[in-house]
């Protein structure tokens, strides 16, 4: 801003000359100069929108941030919250749209797809939901498997590997299933993918008096929240980060599925994160 750059040189040249060279008023010049002396009414505001911002490491658009603020007490448009974000350069990375694929193979038995998009559920542990994704540092890959709780879509186990294989899924299935209280037997939905149609997946869920559930033949919309997931834990982690090897990654995937759990707020929880709706809920 002109005046701005005069307040800056006034100090060495004198004014006169500074407003001939710039083409301002005088009267002009001291109106700015004026106004730029007052305080900024939303100053303390903006300093709330900054460190939610940076707590959340970046990962909140104008809605998230406005929900917290609203936690926080404030009083505050969205649209004002969106404003004050843009004019503070803080932009959050808008999830792209990917086209939808899942293993269409088949190498053992299919269950039915009793889950069939009914992506809700009244307790705890009636329905899991499992999925396995990828994730490519360099020449190696990494592979997360994670099972998620539809009560509160809180992630409830996960287990990471270098390999797709059997003790991946299990190893999640396992420390799932010890979570569960007497009586408990929830419906487990996944895809067709060939660990979950192997036997020792099936012994695991029988078991434990678990019903299995599966999409339907590459149709990954049957298991859209846990793509849901995956979609955002690569957006506001995966593409925001150069990782050096598999270890920074596998650690970097502990530390946002805990922040997933007890700190992202969701819209769909009234503004809570999946543990604080858990607690919640259970306590009402």
């Amino acid at each position: 801003m002109k005046v701005q750059a005069l307040i800056a040189l006034k100090a060495d040249f004198p004014l006169p000359l500074l407003l001939q060279v710039s083409g301002l008023a005088r009267s002009t010049f001291f109106y700015h100069q004026a106004r730029l002396q007052v305080p900024d009414p939303q100053e303390e505001l903006k300093a709330s929108i900054r460190e939610i911002f940076k707590k959340n490491h970046g990962r909140y658009g104008h809605r998230r941030v406005h929900r917290e603020l609203l936690n926080l007490g404030w009083v505050v448009a969205k649209k004002t919250v969106l404003k004050l974000m843009r004019a503070l350069g803080l932009f959050c990375k808008v999830r792209r749209r990917k086209r939808c694929s899942s293993y269409q193979g088949e190498q053992g038995m299919i269950a039915p797809n009793l889950l069939n998009r009914k992506f809700d559920a009244t307790a705890p542990n009636q329905k899991w939901v499992t999925d396995v994704t990828e994730f490519s540092v360099g020449d190696r890959k990494l592979y997360l498997s994670p099972v998620m709780d539809l009560f509160d879509r809180q992630i409830i186990s996960h287990s990471i590997s270098t390999s797709p294989n059997l003790d991946l899924t299990n190893n999640s299935l396992r420390a799932a299933l010890e979570c569960l209280e007497h009586g408990q037997q929830p419906l487990v939905h996944s895809d067709q993918g060939f660990q979950y149609q192997h036997i020792s997946w099936r012994t695991l869920l029988a078991n434990a008096g678990a019903v299995q559930s599966m999409s339907r033949k590459a149709n990954c919309y049957d298991n859209a929240v846990m793509e849901n997931f995956f979609g955002h834990l690569k957006e506001e982690l995966f593409h925001r980060v150069r990782f050096l090897n598999t270890e920074a990654l596998t650690a970097a995937l502990h530390e946002y599925i805990h922040w997933y759990n007890t700190e992202r707020i969701s819209t769909k929880l009234k503004g809570l994160s999946p543990v604080q709706y858990r607690a919640q809920m259970l306590a009402a």
